[in-house]
């Protein structure tokens, strides 16, 4: 029997090769839906930076809105939109998150722009901002304070990955007769695949 996961994560890569072919934006873009533990959600963009067996991971802010939620309730769904790929795309992926290692964040970090880098120690994402000569005086004492060596990773500043429960992959069609294929796992590890109404 072939590996389900493993099917579902090929198609997702051959969806996001022919998204990138036919000149989407940025393929990587994603929408992330978090909710606080009383149920109030929230939605963002943010752009994937890796995907291999154990998830999809994005990085941020651990303090920011979105990091807050994600610590508080350790769930996400994720949403790709690639109008460009046959007749429109959409990849529905959701799960329980998880902090990446320090190594991985690390790594990645390194991988960033310096203007990147120092941005992220000069923005307390999510909190007020009085005026922009604030943030561009905190981004100037950022370069000062790093000044001819490399850039750390800030204490607060990590990835998270999404570990996928459930993926579905849905094709547009005219009429709106789309196709829909849903893969989920159960709670003993097996994955099961299925179609959905449109």
């Amino acid at each position: 029997m072939p590996d389900l996961l493993d099917e579902a994560l090929a198609t997702f890569d051959t969806l996001f090769a022919e998204a990138t072919a036919a000149g989407e934006p940025d393929p990587t873009a994603m929408t992330m839906a978090t909710a606080t533990p009383d149920g109030r959600p929230s939605a963002r963009v943010v752009l994937l930076k890796a995907r291999d067996r154990r998830g999809f991971v994005f990085y941020t802010h651990m303090d920011g809105r979105k990091g807050r939620e994600l610590q508080a309730n350790l769930h996400a769904a994720l949403l790709f939109h690639w109008p460009r790929v046959r007749n429109g795309v959409q990849v529905r992926i959701e799960g329980a998150v998880e902090v990446v290692s320090d190594a991985e964040a690390d790594a990645y970090f390194a991988s960033r722009p310096r203007g990147s880098q120092l941005g992220a120690w000069a923005s307390k994402q999510s909190q007020i901002l009085p005026d922009r000569d604030t943030f561009e005086q905190r981004l100037a004492d950022a370069e000062r304070e790093f000044a001819g060596r490399d850039v750390p990773r800030p204490p607060r500043w990590s990835g998270f990955r999404v570990k996928p429960e459930a993926i579905e992959f849905w094709y547009g069609a005219d009429f709106r007769l789309h196709e829909r294929q849903q893969y989920e796992v159960d709670a003993a590890g097996q994955w099961s695949k299925r179609m959905l109404y449109p």
